[in-house]
């Protein structure tokens, strides 16, 4: 009765493959921005997330910065952390820091979907096999179910966007279309 998009770490850092977790997402990020206008249109609230780790602090996150040394470029106040443009975040969207792969790890996220009302995410961003399936794993286990819009979620290869979606849909969330995703957004106003 009472969703949220949740759009999952489309900063330019993975939107924009100048930057070495990068790849082309201009797909998904087309299908999200359609996704979270909708939603707008709607009134049902968006929340974004971003990987940002401190400019100074090589400490944090190590045994993650070692599997993907390539994230270590996403530093606060670097472009690469900020939201990309063409998703149309506004200013008053609420924007979650993260250095884990969930949205929902070491921060308030839950607390504040609980204190909003919000009874469902409809999940978009990316990695599907990383931050994405992290994310909808760790809404199960808070009890809020997790509808993954297989539009606006992207990976690097296929193999693992598929077998990512496939372990989702068998044990943590649905997944669905962005059609689906429009009626559900679209039946509640």
């Amino acid at each position: 009765m009472r969703p949220a998009v949740l759009v999952v770490d489309l900063q330019y850092g993975f939107t924009d493959p100048q930057y070495g977790p990068g790849f082309d997402l201009d797909d998904v990020v087309s299908a999200t921005s359609d996704l979270v206008a909708t939603a707008r249109r709607h009134s049902v609230p968006v929340y974004f997330t971003t990987i940002a780790f401190p400019a100074d602090d090589d400490g944090i996150a190590r045994t993650w910065l070692r599997k993907m040394p390539a994230m270590t470029g996403l530093r606060a106040g670097r472009r690469s952390v900020d939201i990309d443009h063409r998703l149309g975040k506004c200013p008053g969207d609420p924007l979650v820091v993260k250095q884990t792969a969930s949205a929902f790890a070491h921060n308030d996220l839950a607390t504040r979907l609980a204190a909003a009302g919000i009874d469902t995410v409809l999940v978009a961003g990316a990695t599907t096999s990383g931050c994405v399936r992290a994310t909808v794993v760790d809404a199960c286990a808070a009890d809020l179910p997790a509808f993954v819009v297989r539009e606006c979620v992207g990976d690097r290869e296929d193999g693992p966007h598929h077998a990512a979606l496939l372990d989702i849909e068998a044990k943590y969330g649905e997944v669905i279309s962005l059609a689906t995703a429009y009626s559900i957004t679209e039946g509640l106003s």
